[in-house]
């Protein structure tokens, strides 16, 4: 936003927020009268914008994720420095344009003569609409676009356009309501011009907003998909259309390229960037940025494969919650599920920066009711041990395996991978040794009794050991007395006692401190005295059901603040979060240890785990 942003700098609907939508219903409710009951909207204009600004919120949409899909456009990135939050807000109005430019059409046609009873298309009126915009439309647009970089109206309206470096394709409709207005009568003027001049049509303004649309959209997507060979050929493009770099250096150097779509009026006033030529052929070179660190990740449930950024390039910029689109798009997408279990690789969803390492988050094409099923198990450790081979090719240096990717009885904590190919260079963490320490930071130190559900797995087993190791008695919840031996045989002699095996959670009956790392019912709660605080570790969490008791967050860190690209939430974290196992494998990663961290959690590296995350400005989630 700018520093003193002048007069008519906000949209009029900014209260509403998500209901800006509404204004469109004036549209829609005369399309559906003009259908049911005929009327004076004879050639359905009220549909038509309707469907028209549906086509463009659409055609948006579409271009962010196609920008945001790393295998498309990671090798051709234009500007590498990333975005943030900040910019993702700033840029979620968007479509506001689309909703000023159907007001002002709207009342242009009421106002104007031959605007009425128009075709459904002219190929007259479409030549005329090309004419009006090669001449008068990008004429105007690079003169007014010059006066907005004078220091005045640059510092109270354009700068908020050029805050983003690195632009996305929604970028190219985010101005100020002065900037907007204007934006609106130059895409006008040639569709008023059919009406005045004869050959107007529908469907000569559907072709020519939605071909602007996607100039746009080219000129901010920030991935250079255009090959040298073809400037090369036909060296007269270069100045008829702009490129995705020639815009792209517009906003990294704001003295040049000004113009709207075609170069030809920069080449004539002398503003074309002298470098435009030698960036462009730097981005089509395109080498491959490999990361240095992996989480892999796998979906929750059906709803949650949407969370990602180059499907909901705004909703996964949020903590994931289940709405009403997400479960229609369930629907709509249960034969895109049966394709993509059947052929789908893993997936790089988002990718970021810390202190110039690469950081990239994998994602398993499986859900978590995947991991339970027995015939699933053999596909799902090969498809974890392809993206492990993967990375070891790419030269990462440390892959973490975030939630049941490290299932014990899947693979054993990834240790079947190691055993499989022992001389990997890129190093397997499960980030369960961090896990453990955030879970027992939360314990008060004044704590002398804890009741432990899923006592017997990988990390009830760490909990268990350093608790009673520091005179903590733990109540251990298992039906196996072999598992549980096995565990106290680990501590010395005058330590087992605190260890004691229970089998009801009604044993628990007195004890205020529950940690959870197995799913309970509601009503098992119930035997938990009141003022319990439940510490836990199960995914996914707990029912909240007790108004007498507290619950804690599942185990996750904060990141630090000098983090980049920093855009996606990480499920249901808040924004700039991530899980415990995630935040663990980044530690492994900004130490430089060489060991892999596999099976089980071995209790000495706790502490030196917590100090080394608080060290690189890792913090508990709040």
């Amino acid at each position: 936003m700018s520093p003193k942003p002048g007069p008519l700098f906000h949209v009029p609907w900014r209260w509403m927020g998500g209901f800006k939508y509404m204004i469109l219903a004036p549209f829609l409710a005369r399309a559906v009268h003009a259908h049911l009951y005929g009327g004076d909207d004879v050639d359905a204009w009220s549909f038509h914008m309707v469907l028209l600004a549906l086509l463009r919120f659409a055609h948006g949409n579409l271009w962010m994720a196609v920008s945001r899909w790393p295998y498309l456009i990671d090798r051709y990135r234009i500007e590498k420095k990333g975005i943030n939050f900040d910019q993702v807000d700033r840029e979620s109005h968007w479509d506001d344009a689309i909703i000023l430019q159907a007001l002002v059409i709207t009342a242009l046609r009421e106002w104007l003569p031959g605007a009425h009873n128009l075709p459904l298309f002219s190929w007259q009126g479409l030549a005329l609409i090309l004419a009006l915009h090669v001449g008068p439309v990008e004429c105007l647009y690079y003169w007014c676009h010059r006066f907005m970089h004078t220091p005045f109206f640059y510092a109270s309206y354009h700068c908020h356009h050029h805050a983003s470096v690195q632009t996305e394709p929604s970028t190219a409709h985010v101005h100020t309501f002065l900037e907007q207005v204007g934006h609106a009568l130059l895409l006008c003027l040639p569709v008023v011009g059919t009406w005045l001049l004869g050959g107007a049509s529908i469907g000569a303004l559907y072709v020519y907003w939605l071909a602007c649309d996607f100039a746009n959209a080219v000129g901010h997507c920030n991935f250079e998909f255009v090959p040298v060979w073809l400037l090369r050929a036909l060296p007269f493009l270069k100045y008829l259309v702009h490129t995705p770099t020639y815009h792209s250096l517009h906003h990294s150097e704001p003295s040049s390229n000004y113009c709207l779509f075609m170069p030809v009026y920069d080449l004539l006033a002398g503003t074309v960037n002298p470098k435009t030529d030698h960036v462009h052929k730097e981005a089509r070179k395109g080498p491959v940025e490999h990361p240095d660190f992996v989480f892999l990740a796998h979906g929750v449930n059906l709803q949650s494969f949407f969370h990602q950024p180059f499907l909901m390039p705004y909703g996964s910029t949020h903590p994931f919650k289940p709405t009403w689109t997400t479960f229609v798009l369930l629907i709509l997408c249960l034969p895109l599920y049966a394709v993509l279990w059947f052929v789908c690789p893993v997936i790089i969803m988002d990718r970021k920066t810390l202190r110039r390492r690469k950081l990239q988050i994998w994602t398993v094409p499986r859900f978590g009711i995947n991991y339970f099923i027995p015939f699933e198990k053999n596909s799902i450790n090969r498809l974890i041990e392809s993206a492990i081979l993967d990375a070891d090719k790419q030269g990462v240096k440390v892959l973490a395996l975030g939630a049941l990717n490290k299932n014990e009885s899947l693979n054993g904590g990834g240790k079947l991978f190691l055993d499989r190919h022992p001389d990997l260079k890129v190093r397997i963490v499960h980030g369960n040794t961090l896990t453990a320490a955030i879970i027992l930071r939360e314990i008060r130190p004044d704590t002398r009794e804890v009741f432990l559900t899923g006592s017997t797995s990988k990390l009830g087993r760490a909990i268990s050991l350093y608790l009673a190791l520091r005179g903590v008695r733990v109540l251990m919840l298992t039906p196996s007395r072999e598992r549980f031996e096995a565990i106290r045989s680990e501590l010395p002699e005058e330590r087992q006692h605190l260890l004691v095996q229970v089998t009801q959670y009604s044993q628990a009956s007195q004890c205020p401190v529950w940690i959870i790392g197995k799913g309970m019912m509601w009503w098992e709660q119930r035997h938990a005295p009141p003022g319990t605080h439940f510490h836990q570790f199960v995914v996914p969490p707990i029912a909240e059901v007790r108004r007498d008791c507290t619950y804690g967050k599942l185990a996750a860190m904060r990141l630090p603040d000098d983090v980049e690209n920093l855009k996606f939430c990480e499920l249901a974290l808040p924004r700039g979060h991530i899980y415990a196992c995630h935040a663990g494998g980044l530690v492994h990663l900004l130490e430089g240890w060489d060991y892999h961290e596999v099976g089980r959690i071995d209790v000495s590296r706790i502490d030196p785990t917590w100090d080394a995350a608080m060290r690189h400005g890792l913090r508990p989630m709040q």
